[in-house]
């Protein structure tokens, strides 16, 4: 039974463990998935750039969708990222989760090609109109140079699949223009990590989560705790989180919430080459920012508890 995609809630954008050996550590992945769950994480994504999709084969991001499906037994949806240098490769890629069981697909403007408004706006119909499954689009012109403006959101407002966005251009009044341009036809996902409380505030309806890798935990309570409107107790979380939210919007994200999740036991730091795990200053500098933030880690409000 698959769960429905609402587009709202804590959305981890989940790490890929490898083994020392370069495979798929699909045991580690398991662990996570379930640490991810026992959070109440309300979604997951699958294959991101935290997962390091551009080296993973076909085959293994089918594994991977499978466990997640397996693990997760309907409790959330799941949700594939589609992110292709091609048209027609993001089709079958489409087509593949599909057929898979992904619930959803989390869909980034073409790769590599520098493409303009129309080519982006095009190449994004093309797919919606590929598959029925519900979309969020990645829009992120900070790391992948292409924005998705509002009149482009306009040309694919007319698509019922194409649902949400994860809004990454790091600035905070698009999340306002976009209410007003579109009252509630997209679901709005925050999706820097360094601006997830002022998203929330702001209106937005959830959150793609990176050191949601290593701290679910921490990351559903930030969110509960803004829906709830309990300022204080968010913003005390979150200066505590902030160190380590800073961790995602570095180059080497990647190894950065890597080393975290090895530190809170429940991921690993190999990665995949060309990458290389972090070693020297580098690695003894991030050390000590997860350090301090693991011996001053905050006790959280129990579930029985009132966020009150």
């Amino acid at each position: 039974m698959t769960s429905p995609v609402l587009w709202q809630g804590v959305y981890p954008a989940l790490l890929t463990p490898f083994t020392a050996d370069d495979t798929v550590d699909l045991a580690l992945f398991e662990t996570n998935l379930q640490a991810q769950l026992s959070a109440g994480v309300h979604g997951l994504i699958l294959s991101g750039s935290l997962g390091e999709t551009s080296t993973l084969t076909r085959s293994e991001k089918q594994d991977l969708l499978a466990t997640a499906i397996a693990v997760s037994a309907g409790q959330v949806p799941i949700i594939m990222n589609i992110a292709e240098a091609s048209t027609r490769e993001a089709i079958a890629a489409a087509r593949e989760a599909e057929a898979g069981g992904a619930d959803g697909l989390m869909l980034l403007p073409p790769m590599r090609y520098f493409a303009d408004s129309r080519e982006t706006t095009v190449f994004f119909r093309t797919v919606a109109e590929s598959t029925p499954l519900p979309i969020m689009i990645y829009n992120n012109p900070v790391d992948y140079k292409i924005p998705v403006t509002i009149a482009m959101f306009e040309e694919l407002a007319e698509l019922p699949n194409v649902q949400a966005v994860k809004e990454s251009t790091r600035d905070l009044t698009n999340l306002t223009r976009m209410r007003n341009a579109f009252g509630d036809r997209y679901k709005l996902l925050g999706g820097v990590d360094t601006l997830a409380l002022e998203a929330l505030l702001l209106g937005a309806d959830g959150w793609v989560a990176g050191l949601v890798d290593a701290f679910p935990a921490e990351t559903v309570q930030l969110y509960e705790l803004a829906l709830a409107g309990k300022l204080d107790k968010a913003r005390a979380l979150y200066r505590w989180f902030m160190p380590l939210l800073e961790l995602d919007i570095h180059p080497k994200l990647v190894q950065y919430i890597k080393l975290a999740a090895t530190a809170t036991g429940i991921g690993s730091e190999y990665v995949r080459a060309p990458r290389l795990m972090l070693e020297g200053d580098e690695r003894s500098r991030v050390e000590t920012i997860i350090q301090t933030a693991l011996a001053n880690r905050p006790a959280l409000i129990r579930p029985e508890e009132s966020l009150a």
